[in-house]
């Protein structure tokens, strides 16, 4: 076990794989499609080495019968010769380079235990051969057997590749009844055949591994893609999650893997509604609850003598009172519990600047939009209202430009304001309760939830609120909220 244990160790501080990981996908789809790819392709791999040797004995195959058949014409012609010199005679012309005869002086070779199964296959065949053309068994012993390439060189499988067709050599010892053994070196070809060069490999590649590493690649992108496709559901519906906790559940169909998943990711949505909800109701409570003990202390602060002390305390209580209503404010700001619908996104806007100017503010609104934005109307104007405030309250006017994008709308509301100089400040603005006093030291103080709302309320429709300063040769001149909105359901 302590030896498993070093080499799991050694293992471990190796990098695994490192030099393909330039190739590994960072998809889980790409992922998928290369394991099954090469997984099928490896099996592929395996099952050619039957092919090969299927092959390779099929190449023995024709030259193994033509070897038999010129054995078996050999026997004949020797059993039928009248006398010994004649014998010799035969034997003698017979032989050439390619077909090379001799007596065998003393006891012949057995049949050698090494050789392989083709090779065995092959000597069954050839025995089979003489007997059949001479309708009676001869012994015959195979003492090798090979493939040979066009130039004699051993080619084995290789020879598949070779431009001309391989041919077999044969070294075998078989009994001449009555008249002794002969020792036979021969080499067979195949009848003639002829292959052009290269055409095995263009053919082997193409038609074998090319051909079907294609059909693999497309077979496993279907199937990874189709067994991928509830993954992109759940992407999609915790996407939306994130945009609108109220929207429907997700359907629960499908395989039963599937069908858990979805129904653990409803349970999960119903876990946050009821979670909000009961925020929601807290707070709600806490602030009715409070109203009688501030309302209390109200009477009681305008029952002191001091006219000072009156005053102060009456000021903290105004402010614990507008906390209480902007926390419960910014609750509701942020909880959707209405439908989504088309929204005239520049009416809505008119209807805003036209209330602000009944206040006696400057406000104007600027451009249009080709088409309304889809969106949850009650939030989308609390938001506007939220960022008009602002533009009031510290610069003075609302100046609004609406205009279309790609794939959205976008709003800036600008005042000339002083803007914030602490650049680093332009993120933290949106923190709840965090104040900025030095936009304008007149301006009445907020209670620093408006811009967490507005920018809550841009997220949930899957926008964007992003606030900057409106700079004119190198000097703050005013302040711009841009908000974009997608127009894509």
């Amino acid at each position: 076990m302590r030896r498993v244990a070093q080499i799991a160790a050694k293992l471990r501080r190796w990098p695994p794989l490192w030099p393909l990981r330039p190739l590994w996908p960072d998809t889980l789809f790409g992922r998928l499609v290369v394991i099954l790819a090469a997984g099928m392709f490896a099996g592929q791999l395996l099952t050619s080495t039957i092919w090969f040797e299927t092959h390779d004995n099929r190449t023995l195959e024709i030259p193994a019968r033509l070897f038999g058949s010129r054995l078996a014409d050999t026997v004949r012609l020797i059993e039928r010769a009248p006398n010994a010199a004649t014998r010799e005679a035969i034997v003698g012309t017979l032989g050439d380079d390619r077909y090379r005869l001799q007596w065998v002086q003393g006891a012949p070779l057995a049949t050698p235990a090494t050789l392989s199964l083709a090779q065995r296959a092959t000597a069954g065949l050839i025995e089979g051969v003489i007997r059949k053309r001479l309708s009676e068994p001869i012994d015959v012993h195979l003492i090798d057997a090979q493939v040979r390439d066009g130039a004699r060189r051993e080619g084995g499988v290789l020879s598949l590749f070779d431009s001309r067709t391989p041919t077999g050599d044969f070294h075998v010892q078989l009994e001449v009844p009555g008249h002794g053994w002969l020792d036979i070196h021969a080499n067979e070809g195949q009848a003639g055949m002829h292959t052009e060069r290269g055409a095995l490999v263009i053919d082997y590649l193409l038609r074998i591994y090319l051909l079907r590493f294609a059909a693999v690649c497309l077979i496993a992108m279907v199937a990874v893609r189709f067994a991928l496709a509830p993954l992109r559901r759940f992407a999609t519906a915790a996407e939306a999650l994130g945009r609108n906790i109220y929207r429907a559940p997700l359907a629960e169909a499908g395989p039963r893997e599937v069908r858990n998943a979805a129904h653990s990711f409803n349970a999960m949505q119903r876990q946050l509604i009821d979670s909000f909800a009961a925020r929601t109701r807290f707070l709600s409570a806490v602030s009715h609850d409070l109203r009688s003990p501030l309302t209390r202390l109200r009477l009681r602060v305008e029952m002191l003598p001091d006219p000072a002390s009156r005053e102060r305390l009456r000021g903290d209580l105004e402010d614990m009172e507008g906390m209480v209503r902007a926390t419960l404010d910014a609750v509701q700001g942020v909880e959707i519990t209405e439908p989504r619908q088309r929204i005239d996104l520049v009416s809505m806007l008119e209807g805003l600047a036209g209330d602000a100017r009944e206040q006696g503010h400057l406000a104007r609104v600027t451009g249009s939009v080709r088409a309304p934005v889809p969106g949850f109307a009650r939030n989308l104007k609390r938001c506007l209202q939220n960022l008009f405030d602002n533009a009031i309250r510290y610069g003075g006017e609302a100046s609004v430009t609406v205009c279309d994008v790609e794939d959205g709308v976008r709003v800036v509301i600008s005042d000339n304001g002083p803007g914030i100089a602490d650049a680093a400040l332009l993120e933290r603005v949106f923190e709840p309760y965090f104040r900025i006093d030095s936009r304008s030291s007149d301006a009445p103080g907020g209670t620093g939830l408006g811009l967490t709302i507005a920018r809550s309320v841009a997220a949930a429709h899957g926008g964007t609120l992003a606030l900057r300063n409106r700079v004119v040769d190198e000097r703050v001149v005013g302040f711009d909220a841009e908000l974009v909105l997608p127009t894509g359901d």
